[in-house]
């Protein structure tokens, strides 16, 4: 959570290369402005999703302002992350349409408007904590029509696609991931493009990518993660890295390594 408060005016530019932006607007009126697309007003208490990093500024009232919480989700693994292709970007919800939401919004509210101990620390859990709600509404409510949150809601995508995170080791073919979802091969591979926006093996191979990146910023050398994650050496993993992500393994890690906590001041 970066912050909570009355807007009154403009913000500076809202961008980050690694996370998304979530804005809870609990009261007045927001206009949403971005370079490369129409502005938004939203005029009711609502949920701003934007799941990638996007150039936005926020715009409340000179005179009555906007009450805002805001706060940025960073995906494990970045753009790779399955979730974030699920979303519609910007994701707007009015929060009435979010009953489920309510009990953990009042607490959101209730700590981000307060100067209480402790409050950035139970701010951010709660952030995460609501963001999880989040995506069990849009499963439930079929807020999104595709991507890995619609194939995980359907009984029978859903068995492949948990031996694909479980397994990421595993010589995965079509006539086996079509058997764990109970269909024939060409069934499978033309329903899993329909639903989640993508082929077997292209989400196999982001799934891979994503847990690679994990345990390189864990630092796990790369002939090790390479067998966790189902290629036959390092070379191997380094080629279809460079190709998915752009960069090589450690050109990666250079930009995305964990900061190291600094030492607290005696």
């Amino acid at each position: 959570m970066f912050y909570s408060g009355l807007l009154c005016g403009s913000t500076g530019d809202q961008v980050s290369e690694h996370a998304g932006h979530l804005h809870v607007l609990k009261k007045g009126r927001l206009k949403v402005t971005r370079p490369d697309a129409r502005q938004i007003v939203i005029d009711t208490p609502s949920i701003l999703f934007f799941p990638r990093p996007r150039l936005h500024r926020l715009h409340g009232p000179e005179q009555e302002g906007a009450e805002l919480v805001c706060a940025t989700i960073e995906f494990g693994a970045g753009m790779l992350n399955p979730v974030i292709a699920s979303f519609p970007e910007p994701l707007v919800l009015p929060l009435d349409a979010l009953p489920e939401l309510g009990p953990t919004l009042q607490l959101l509210f209730s700590e981000a408007f307060s100067k209480l101990p402790g409050r950035q620390t139970a701010l951010d859990r709660l952030v995460e904590y609501l963001f999880v709600l989040l995506i069990r509404s849009a499963m439930n409510s079929h807020l999104v029509d595709s991507g890995v949150l619609m194939g995980l809601t359907d009984p029978r995508l859903s068995k492949a696609i948990e031996c694909m995170h479980r397994h990421p080791e595993t010589s995965w073919s079509l006539e086996k991931l079509a058997q764990r979802a109970g269909m024939s091969r060409a069934r499978f591979a033309a329903y899993f493009r329909e639903v989640l926006g993508m082929t077997p093996f292209d989400y196999l191979t982001n799934w891979r990518l994503r847990v690679a990146q994990t345990m390189l910023r864990k630092g796990n050398s790369l002939k090790l993660i390479a067998s966790a994650v189902g290629y036959a050496d390092a070379t191997a993993l380094t080629r279809v890295f460079t190709q998915r992500v752009g960069i090589s393994p450690s050109e990666w890690l250079a930009r995305n390594r964990e900061p190291k906590e600094e030492p607290s001041p005696a």
